[in-house]
């Protein structure tokens, strides 16, 4: 490579370091940004430290959903398969013996401590009225928290499915089986009630918003009056 070569090259470095320079002073003079009085996203561990907390679990439903429309659909199978989990405890057949648990025939429909021969806690023998079908719904959904002190330690069945699929087999063991809720009345029924608490919300929040402006104006009047 000979000597004028060289030169040429270092020329193009120079000229390429030079025109970015340039390019630099130009833009600075054609862009003058602000400086903010106060970060537009300040800093400090407060919010460092909220942004870094775990984010708390979803609270867990109050209830039970409710299975009062599922039942005429039910699939009795399932229910049957469902039921094997309650087995070991509980005989379903008629004239069947009391194992852990009472025998279950009849259960749908029968008062809560239906077996004179079984020694029940004394939460399920005080407890009163009938198993229908929405107190067997909360009770396979939390036994011990419907039934104060149960001697059942069964966990529950946490599907809506699942309990609407064993209580419409367990109608299904009985001399009498309990006629099966029409879906659409139930449906029907429920939005009765979402209307009913619709309208009492409603009527709540009106009440409130007279009060609030009764004592505006008694406000307004006592103003006026120290004047």
């Amino acid at each position: 490579m000979n000597t004028m070569e060289i030169n040429k090259i270092v020329a193009g470095v120079i000229c390429a370091v030079l025109l970015v320079v340039v390019v630099g002073k130009v833009g600075s003079a054609l862009v003058s940004p602000e400086e903010l009085e106060a970060p537009v996203y300040p800093f400090s561990e407060d919010v460092m430290a909220g942004a870094s907390a775990p984010t708390a679990a979803p609270a867990e439903p109050a209830g039970p959903e409710p299975i009062l429309a599922m039942l005429a659909s039910a699939d009795m199978g399932e229910g049957e398969k469902v039921f094997k989990k309650c087995a070991s405890c509980h005989d379903v057949e008629k004239g069947g013996p009391n194992k852990t648990g009472p025998n279950l025939y009849g259960i749908v429909g029968a008062a809560f401590a239906h077996k004179g021969d079984f020694s029940y806690s004394d939460g399920m023998a005080s407890h009163g009225g009938n198993w229908g079908f929405a107190e067997l719904n909360e009770f396979l959904y939390k036994p011990r928290d419907y039934i104060d002190g149960t001697k059942m330690s069964f966990g529950g069945l946490k599907k809506a499915e699942d309990r609407a699929a064993v209580i419409a087999w367990l109608n299904t063991k009985s001399d009498n089986p309990v006629a099966l809720p029409d879906p659409a009345a139930v449906e029907a029924a429920e939005a009765v009630d979402e209307a009913a608490e619709a309208v009492e919300e409603a009527v709540d929040d009106a009440a409130a918003a007279v009060e609030g402006a009764v004592e505006e104006a008694g406000d307004a009047v006592d103003s006026a009056t120290a004047q």
